[in-house]
């Protein structure tokens, strides 16, 4: 079973759970101990911040998780978040890529447009940049082929540039 960390739906993996349990017939107890082992990051928080002796049974534990998981998911991140993605200055292309590859992957339902979009508005001036003004990029794979080729335009700049002693 996947570790849930409160990107998905709660209540998928709160049934994939159950019927897992299901199969063994085991106790509610060992239903409550063997339910933690299935969070990871922001699920894990919510169950650490639980108070002491707060859950009787697991339906107790279990309507908590459904409610929290549910507050929590209005905290995660959202299409606009992409605007705050910038490459810096020096940092190469491929820094910036996989800085705002990572940023997608917390976004649930991101539209094709908003990923083109952030990227676009985050690139630095350069060459990259300019070409993707010229020729505005129509899929996310476009994006991506492009952004390969200038990549490795970098990487072999670099590699033909003598190194400072």
């Amino acid at each position: 079973m996947d570790l849930y960390d409160g990107t998905t739906d709660s209540r998928h993996h709160l049934s994939n759970f159950k019927s897992c349990m299901y199969l063994v017939d085991t106790s509610d107890a060992t239903h409550c101990k063997a339910f933690t082992t299935t969070l990871t990051k922001i699920a894990m928080k919510w169950f650490d911040s639980l108070l002491s002796r707060s859950v009787m049974c697991f339906d107790d534990l279990a309507r908590s998780f459904l409610t929290q998981i549910f507050i929590q998911k209005d905290k995660l991140k959202h299409a606009p978040s992409l605007l705050g993605a910038k490459q810096e200055v020096g940092k190469f292309l491929r820094v910036y890529m996989e800085r705002f590859n990572k940023a997608c992957l917390e976004i649930q339902n991101l539209p094709a447009e908003a990923v083109i979009m952030g990227l676009v508005n985050g690139l630095r001036e350069g060459p990259f940049s300019q070409s993707i003004s010229k020729r505005h990029p129509t899929s996310l794979y476009k994006v991506q082929e492009r952004a390969v080729k200038y990549i490795n335009m970098e990487e072999i700049t670099c590699l033909r540039e003598p190194t400072p002693r």
